[in-house]
This record gives structure tokens, sequence and C-alpha cells, in this order.
């Protein structure tokens, strides 16, 4: 019998798919949620993605086909101007959408909102990466209609997307026709023009903005009896797009096709004297080619060209090429939970998102909702570096290392950023799609200096645990000093005696706290950065003297500078609250009233929906978690009391409103013995899209979430750390599991980690195996018969979670009592 919370159970009772390891399947056809579903049943692969909308066209909350960077831009106007604010905004376009196959039988349209579906089922397979559909559709006739449809993204092509379609009339003849189509949806109120949900009513910032007036100025359009094309280029940011679809129609029957060609629409119409029996096969082949300038005749070519290769080889090969290569990705990324069904597919549903949003981004950022949905605009946050690319370094590096890269390009535009905001070196901007800050609210936008560091601990765990030295040495030292530069700069030493340096005027991952002076996650991780810089540098000198000194000539690298670097990482101001022994969250921090979370109706959540932000920035009360997530990156730096103290301290005051806070609380709970906490966590973080926990999954998924899913299974439930370059690992598997098995690619080597109640088990999936560290004991992992770890224990266990009701006799430095506090709504 399987064990489970009450906060487990509840979280997997919103689920409303069968437990299937491989496949989520839609059993029944609801046009309630489809929102949620189009989000879910999406198909990309980190270059195209397209959203489960139906291939009818109707009914769909949203459709959506993305490309990865193709944005337009727009002019953001502020109420009050200030000198350096963002001037120019960035949003993903809608592009044309392929996917529209509609079907008429007796000239009676399949409509699934009010077909008479005798048979209904909708699966993604995480197996080979397909969307499939079975329908039995009664038409108003009474005539029985077999519908079978397909629908891939190519892991492997990266601009092709296939698509199939098969009707079988069962049981009578009939006229049938199939419009196939390529639509770019100008006229639509939510997608091009701004509509009345962006403003006042039912405003939400984490939701894209809308556009006014044309977006997609039409090119090229063309069209014969297998291929239609169409391109466009944007009307402000200048980028160009070509889409163009072969189809091939096979069938035993009498049919003719006609094809229809204009600006927003191209297509064929496919006419059948369909038999009984007879099964119509249409196969789609799409491609979609973009630009940042080249003319989009040259898009057009490429389309063309990449139909062709398609062509020759037949669509049965793009889809054995597709299973071939998830066989490879599973075999290096899978999680294995034994006993428990849900979590499994679950988890590997996760997975299966993180590959849609990265393999094939190459050149690109991996936007928050992947190509998922229009979702915060299809901008490029912290959220890679922190939340997505531990999974790629461990398990894909080359996707790691093409993330990375591109953070390298943005270099420039970054400097430029840190020029316009008066600092040396590099900033770069908290959300973007080329390279230019777009965030117009700046408290929780530019002010969140803390993504200079995030960038460089992505880099640095990369490197250390890849050992790609030629990336560090070509193009990551120059992102190090630049953003070390950085941190030296707007940092000072005050002048009264006070030999700390300081760093004022930022805002750590907590967005309900703003423009704070000493951010306790800011200075850690700056004082990471400042090491990482000089350290780099003296390597280079020392052992790489000819890369060293074209780094000196390329950034005018003074021979000081790296001094100065380790002298402010050593000092660096770390906020410590002796009288109640935590951290605060910044020098300020406890002054502020507590927020009684507990009081606040689930109405008003999340808080920054329904309450001013100077209402919530005057309280002690936590939009993510921040010093936590401190506590997690740089936990070497903390001593197994503090991460108690602090974790105590902040988990009532943190409300979760952000995805990125549950997965972080969990890994941080394991270790400090909240073991059922840290499973709640887990589960929920692992479900916000699933079970739509957050009520937005309709925008798209969560992809920093589902990042943080496998880092909550590696470093929280694992015990896994690779704190200064040493791989470690101190498992704290739940109650009641009975193994978790995961893969760390580390030195060029694949380790396979199972972990159970009483025992670790280390095996060599590739490779020479590693030395790692197993609760303090050095373990050899080498090729050849896997090595067994008896486990004494999962260290302390603490029931429940902490208490609000704990903090309010703590005493600030000034030995004034804290006081829980409502506000007014």
């Amino acid at each position: 019998m399987i064990r489970r919370t009450v906060d487990e159970q509840r979280s997997v009772d919103r689920l409303r798919f069968p437990a299937e390891p491989w496949r989520l399947v839609e059993a029944e056809f609801s046009a309630e949620d489809l929102g949620v579903t189009e989000s879910l049943f999406a198909v990309g692969n980190g270059y195209l993605g397209m959203r489960g909308n139906v291939e009818e066209g109707r009914e769909s909350h949203a459709h959506g086909t993305f490309v990865n960077g193709f944005h337009e831009t727009w002019p953001i106007r502020h109420a009050e101007e200030a000198y350096g604010f963002a001037k120019v905004g960035q949003t993903i376009v809608n592009a044309p959408d392929t996917k529209v196959i509609r079907l008429y039988v007796d000239d009676e349209p399949l409509l699934l909102p009010v077909a008479d579906l005798v048979d209904y089922e909708r699966s993604l397979d995480l197996r080979d990466g397909v969307l499939r559909r079975e329908i039995l559709w009664r038409t108003p006739s009474g005539k029985r209609v077999q519908v079978s449809t397909e629908r891939m993204v190519s892991f492997v092509e990266r601009h092709l997307a296939v698509m199939t379609f098969e009707v079988t009339l069962l049981d009578a003849d009939g006229p049938v026709a199939i419009s196939s189509q390529i639509l770019n949806r100008q006229d639509g109120q939510d997608e091009y023009h701004v509509s009345s949900a962006s403003l006042g009513e039912g405003f939400d910032p984490r939701k894209a903005e809308a556009f006014a007036g044309r977006v997609l100025q039409p090119q090229t359009r063309w069209g014969d009896d297998e291929r239609l094309v169409l391109s466009y280029r944007c009307t402000n940011s200048g980028m160009t797009l070509a889409v163009a679809a072969d189809h091939h129609l096979e069938t035993e029957d009498e049919w003719d096709v006609r094809t229809q060609v204009e600006d927003d629409l191209a297509k064929h119409v496919f006419r059948v004297d369909a038999k009984a029996g007879h099964t119509i096969r249409l196969t789609k082949v799409a491609t979609y080619h973009t630009s940042r300038g080249v003319p989009t005749r040259e898009l057009v070519d490429r389309c063309r060209r990449t139909l062709d290769r398609v062509r020759v080889g037949g669509i049965e090969e793009q889809f054995a090429h597709q299973r071939t290569w998830l066989d490879d990705y599973w075999a290096r990324s899978d999680v294995e939970i034994a006993g428990r069904p849900e979590i499994q597919q679950a988890v590997r549903w996760n997975l299966f998102q993180l590959a849609q949003a990265t393999a094939r981004a190459e050149g690109s950022g991996v936007p928050a909702k992947g190509l998922t949905g229009s979702g915060y605009s299809g901008h490029y946050f912290w959220d890679t570096e922190i939340y997505v690319l531990p999974f790629l370094t461990y398990t894909s590096p080359r996707y790691a290392r093409n993330a990375l890269r591109f953070r390298y390009q943005m270099l420039d535009a970054a400097r430029r950023r840190a020029r316009e905001l008066s600092q040396k070196g590099a900033l770069f901007p908290w959300r973007t799609i080329n390279g230019e800050e777009a965030s117009a609210y700046y408290a929780a936008g530019t002010a969140q200096y803390h993504i200079d560091a995030d960038i460089c601990f992505a880099l640095v765990q990369y490197v250390r645990a890849t050992g790609d030295r030629d990336f560090l040495r070509r193009e990551a030292a120059d992102v190090l000093v630049e953003t070390a530069r950085m941190w030296e700069d707007l940092g000072f030493w005050r002048a009264n005696g006070d030999d700390n340096f300081h760093i004022h005027g930022v805002t750590g991952p907590d967005e309900y706290t703003t423009v704070v002076n000493d951010n306790l996650f800011t200075n850690v991780m700056a004082r990471f950065n400042l090491r990482a810089a000089a350290i780099v540098v003296e390597t280079m000198r020392e052992e790489y003297p000819e890369d060293y000194a074209r780094l000196v000539d390329r950034l005018s690298l003074g021979v000081h500078e790296t001094t100065e670097w380790t002298r402010a990482a050593d000092h660096m101001s770390i906020p410590y609250a002796e009288s109640i022994g935590i951290h605060p969250q910044d020098s300020h921090f406890l002054e502020r009233e507590i927020w009684d979370l507990a009081a606040t109706p689930v109405t008003k959540r999340p808080l920054l929906l329904h309450y001013h932000p100077l209402v919530i920035y005057r309280y002690q009360v936590l939009k993510q978690a921040d010093v936590v997530l401190a506590l997690f990156l740089q936990g070497q730096h903390f001593s197994a009391e503090q991460k108690l103290a602090d974790f105590e301290y902040y988990d009532p005051l943190t409300t979760g409103d952000s995805t990125l806070s549950g997965v972080v609380q969990s890994i941080v709970a394991a270790e400090v013995g909240y073991h059922e906490l840290a499973l709640e966590y887990f589960v929920s973080s692992l479900l916000v899209d699933l079970a739509n926990l957050h009520d937005n999954a309709a925008d798209g998924v969560h992809v920093a979430s589902a990042g943080g899913t496998w880092s909550a299974l590696a470093f929280g439930f694992g015990g896994m750390r690779d704190h200064d370059g040493v791989l470690s690992f101190d498992p704290r598997l739940p109650q009641g599991w009975e193994a978790l098995t995961f893969r760390v690619t580390w030195q060029g080597s694949r380790l396979r980690v199972t972990v159970r109640p009483d025992e670790l088990e280390l095996a060599t999936e590739t490779g020479d195996g590693a030395q790692v560290v197993v609760r303090g004991e050095q373990v050899k992992v080498g090729p050849g018969e896997p090595v067994v770890v008896a486990l004494d224990g999962q260290g302390p266990v603490r029931p429940g979670r902490p208490s609000l009701r704990a903090l309010s006799g703590n005493r600030r430095d000034d030995g004034t009592l804290i006081t829980a506090t409502v506000p007014h709504s």
C-alpha cells in the first residue's frame, strides 16, 4: 500500500490524467480547461513550439505557434520618465499557424465542443515526442467516422514539424473535405490588439503584452497543389519569418484539390468521394525559418531546402529519428521513483518539458514559458541559470553550453547597460529577448543585479562539472571579469571605520522586498562572483599564459584588479542578527512588521494581484525564497545551525506566490530535517502545471519549476552537492518511498545514483567513473560493479512545519518585539 502525506494526496487528487508512466492521456474532451490542456499537450524542440490546440482550430483558449527569439518591439511608455528606464519592450510573436486541418463530412464540420464523440483519447507520448489523438465521431446524419491524428516537432530537424490526419468512414460512403491551412491570425483581439484584460480589471503582469496594429507585414505568398509558402517581416523589430508546408494525400478513392493563397491564409482543400472502410491519410510537413534581418526570399529558400530533404527520406524516417533521439535523452536524464505512479508520470512530463524548451535553442535563450505559451512575453530571466541549467549541466552539458554561450553573446549589450546605469563592467538585463533590458518596473527588474552573479554561478558550475576549460578561457572568462568589475564598482567601503564591503540599492530574488541595502542573497552571490573571477584570471595567468595575454589585451585588464576583487569578496557584508540568531534578508528587513499570511484570505492571493506594491514592501513577507536560496547555492558558507534557524524564520513568511520558490524550500527543508514539508513542497512544484495549482497554466508551462523538480530530486532527496568542485551525496529519501534513481554526468562519466532507505548505490554507466564523497567519506566509483554505501539514518527529522507563532516573540536588534499584523484589504 502506498503511504502518502495529506498534502501529497491533496495535490495528486487535482490531477485529471490516468497515471501512465510514459504518456499523458486525456480520456475525454472538455472545453472547460482548454487553456491548461493546450499548454500541457504542447510539442516543441527549443526553437519551434506548438500549443496543444485542436487540429480543427475551434474551439481554443489561445492559438499559439512560437519560434524562439522571434519577437516584435514596441515603445515602453512610462507615466513618468527617468534616465535609464527601459525604452523598448520585446514580445514574442505568435507565428502563422500550420496546425489547422479542418474536416467536413457531408459538408458538416467536426467541431469538438458540439460533436457527438463516441470515443476520444488524446495522448502525449514522452518516449517518441508525438501528440496523438483518436476520435470516433458520429455525424449528424448518423455516420461513424474514425479520425486519427499525429503531431510532432522534430528534435533532430530543428525547423521541422510533421502532422498526419487520417479519416475513415466506417459504415457509409460520403463526401469528405479536408482543409489544411497556414493561417496568420491578424484579427484576434487576444493576440494582436490591446484588450480590456490588459488594463485594470483582470490585469496580470505575468501575461504577455498585447500589440496595437499589424505586427507581421506580408512579403511572399505562393502555392501549388502540394506546397504552400508565406513570409513576413515584423513591423518594428524588422525580424523576418518564412513558413512553408508540403502535403501528401493517400487514398484509394477519387479526389481533387483546390489551392487558395492570400496574405494571411494559404490552404489546400482536398475533396474526396470517400468509400466506407477506405482510409484517407493526409501528411503535412511544415517548416519555419526566422532571422534578425535576412531577407524573406532567403528564408523561403531555406524552407524549400528543408522540405526537399524530408521528401527524400520520408516522414517515417523522421519519426524513427525522433524516437532514437529521445531514447538517448532518457538514457542520461530519466529519474525513476519506485512505487509512485502519479509522481513518476509527472516527473517524466516535467523532464520532457525541459527537452522541449532547451534542446534546439541554439543561439537563443530559454523563455520562462518555453514555447508553450506567450506568458512573460517570451522573455529570458535568471530562471535559466538557477533552475534549468543545473539539470542541463548534469545530464545534457552541450545544451548547457549553448545557453551559456548565448549569455556571452549578450555581453556587449550588458556592457552598454552597465554604462547606462553609471557602472563599470557589464550588467545583464533582468528580462530580455534581444539582449536589451525590457523590464519596465526597475524596482523588481533592473535592481535585481544578482542576475550577474547567477549567470557566473552557472558558468562555474558547468565548467567544474564538465572540465570544459576551452569555454572557460575563451568566453566564460570575459563574463566573469566584466561582472566582477560591476560588483567592485557597485559596492563601496564605508569611511566610518567599518571595514566591510557593502552593496546598496538592490533587489534580491524576493520581489516583495525591493531596492534594499545589503541583500544577503545578492551579497553572498556577488562574493562568489568576485572570487571566481579572481581565481580564473590567476589560473589563466599561471597555466594558460597565451590566453591570459589575449584576455588582458581584449579587456584592458589591470594588474591589480584581481587583488581588489578578492579584497571586496573577503570583506563582503553578510547581515547577521546575533539577538535572534538569523541572517536578515537585508540590513533593514527585521525593522518591518510581519504579514500574517494565515489571516490573509485565499481570495487575496497572490498578493501582487491584490495589494499595491508599497503596501507589500512595508512588511516582512516573501514572494519566494531569498535567504533560503542562498543557503542552498552557497551552503558551504553556512553552518547546519544557521541553515535551520534561517529556514525556520523565513518559511512561515514565504507566500509561494512564485513557482520558483517551492523547489528551493523543498531542498533546504530536506537538508534541515523537515522531511514531510520537503515532500509537500516538491509535490506542489511538480504538479504546478499538471494540476494547475497556480491557476495560470493556460499561459504556458513553468519551465523553471520543471527544472527545479529535478534539482529537488537530485539535490534535495538525493542530497547531491557540488560545492567547490567536489561531488558529494547525503541522501534524504522521503518516508514511504522505496527508491529514487537519477543520473549525473560528471567530468565526462555518467553515474547512476540510486537512493534506498538504508543504502546508496552508485554505478558508472558510461566513462571511467568518478571520485565522490558520501556523508564525508571518499568513494571511488569505477566501471564494473556498482558501489553500495550503507546509510545510517537520514539525520534529524522534524515533524510538521515552522510556525509563525514562534516568530511573534522574536526581538529585533534594538530589543523591540516583532509583532504580527495584517494589512487592511
